[in-house]
């Protein structure tokens, strides 16, 4: 299926883009049912393309084959070395690729294709990282026992792994979950999100390119309730990943409950910035705006509260007028666009749903402009609900688009009390010129990971995740491969003869 897009400032650009199938088992193919959706631009709403819908049939069929392939197949039973050769084979294919994945980024997702060549060029680290990971950390634990034992640990894959991406920045998002899992000697089931499958399929395409053996990795496109749900609750996957909504993840913790399958969710947020009077001005700037109206707001880590102590505040609130009015709006096409259109129409209007219940509960709302010509996207202008209070509705549940709530406050006790008073807890972020009063509060938010005087820059050795009602379990570094990815297994060795009771022995 063709489709045009409008790149503003140059020549008009075109892109074939096929009609998605499944891949499993080392072939790409239509659903058992034979169903197909429609996959939207949601520049113009109109059709990209079809897209294979699986279902219960096509996910026992996916699993079926990753399960041969880490029991039967080569997989299983590989050499560490070999399998890494994989892993980084398939870094390699990312990079030839990468322009064309940034594209279909932009493409199906409405992010900024500035912003997507970043994103996208990160997934080729995320399998490099994991190959050096494993093969310098992926070691357990050894213990003597005085001259009788030696008790050792050494660390198992699970088999196969079932992992659920989200639509926002799928690519990164995609191979963060699946690097770890392949190079710890997993094969993966992944049930990308039906509004995003662009990617996700170029994933399979990069993955049949490297060679890997058959039904090592496996994609099933289709609906949460249906190839979701049949993922969690198959017997023989033995392990979910998922990234997206929080009463999503209630929900597959419920049901992979019943198979007792290990669960990493990492979920929703709400996070806090908190700006005192002391801090660098120009560069919390800078943090507050990137870190709402980046990635069109989309994303679980945006600083959507900002807390203004009220010395500054005002000067602040200037400020963010100012470069709200100045954000350019626009195709995701173009290189100079920094606000694309959300994800879906439903999700956009969910967004303005929000706006006009702050405006309800007294906020003054101050918007950007979306340019006349770009109606038929899904846009929402970036947005300040300034003299918002913690309490209300719009500062209290994740709204996930491009708007952010300016809050008011006196003291360091307020800004903590304020900030933890939410029922996520993912992210965090200090600005002050007094480190200690940065690492006090920073220590005292309740949140997964926080930022001191920095903007929500990553490292993968480092661990991702939330408390509360943003996630369970952490995702990156040496945690991923320890305590989500493989199995720790004890081996007890006698080296001398240590007592054994001799029941029943005649005297």
């Amino acid at each position: 299926m063709q489709n045009k897009i409008e790149d503003q400032g140059s020549k008009n650009a075109y892109q074939n883009v096929k009609d998605i199938k499944l891949y499993i088992n080392g072939a790409f193919v239509d659903s058992k049912g034979g169903s197909t959706f429609e996959n939207l631009n949601p520049f113009t709403n109109h059709a990209i393309n079809q897209v294979s819908e699986g279902r219960e049939e096509d996910i026992k069929l996916a699993v079926d084959a990753a399960r041969k392939a880490f029991k039967q197949g080569p997989w299983g039973k590989m050499k560490l070395e070999k399998r890494m050769e994989y892993i980084n084979r398939i870094a390699e294919v990312i990079d030839e690729e990468i322009e064309e994945i940034a594209y279909l980024e932009a493409l199906d997702t409405g992010l900024p294709i500035s912003q997507t060549k970043k994103m996208t060029a990160r997934a080729a680290e995320n399998f490099r990282f994991y190959a050096r990971m494993v093969q310098s950390r992926l070691h357990g634990e050894a213990y003597a026992v005085d001259d009788e034992f030696i008790n050792y640990t050494i660390h198992k894959p699970l088999g196969v792994v079932g992992l659920i991406t989200p639509w926002n920045a799928p690519f990164m998002l995609e191979t963060w979950k699946v690097a770890p899992a392949l190079a710890t000697g997993n094969t993966v089931v992944l049930k990308p999100a039906e509004l995003s499958p662009l990617t996700a399929n170029k994933l399979a395409e990069v993955i049949d390119k490297a060679g890997l053996p058959e039904g090592v990795f496996n994609v099933v496109h289709g609906f949460g309730e249906t190839a979701g749900a049949a993922l969690v609750s198959h017997p023989d996957v033995e392990a979910i990943s998922f990234t997206g909504e929080t009463v999503t993840g209630s929900v597959i913790i419920k049901n992979a409950a019943d198979s007792l399958k290990k669960t990493s969710m990492e979920l929703g947020g709400k996070s806090p910035l908190i700006v005192f009077d002391d801090a660098d001005f120009d560069r919390a700037l800078d943090a507050a705006v990137w870190g709402i109206f980046s990635f069109n707001g989309e994303r679980c880590t945006a600083n959507s509260r900002l807390f203004l102590q009220k010395g500054i505040k005002e000067k602040f609130v200037d400020a963010l007028k100012e470069r709200v009015s100045n954000i350019t709006i626009g195709n995701p096409m173009d290189s100079g666009t920094q606000l694309g259109p959300l994800i879906s129409k439903e999700h956009a209007e969910k967004v303005k749903g929000y706006i006009d219940i702050a405006r309800e509960e007294g906020c003054e709302v101050i918007q950007g402009k979306v340019p006349e010509e770009y109606s038929k996207g899904n846009f929402v202008p970036p947005t300040l609900l300034l003299e918002a209070g913690n309490e209300m509705k719009s500062s209290q549940e994740e709204i996930f688009g491009p708007v952010m709530s300016v809050i008011e406050f006196e003291t360091e006790e307020e800004a903590i009390e304020a900030a933890n008073d939410v029922k996520y807890g993912l992210a965090g972020y200090v600005w002050t010129n007094d480190i200690k009063r940065g690492h006090r509060v920073a220590q005292s938010v309740d949140a997964g990971m926080l930022w001191i005087n920095a903007q929500n820059v990553r490292d993968l050795r480092i661990p991702f995740g939330g408390s509360k009602a943003s996630g369970i379990g952490r995702e990156g570094g040496h945690y991923a491969m320890f305590e989500f990815y493989t199995e720790a297994k004890v081996i007890h060795v006698a080296i001398g003869d240590h007592h054994i009771p001799q029941f029943g022995k005649k005297k």
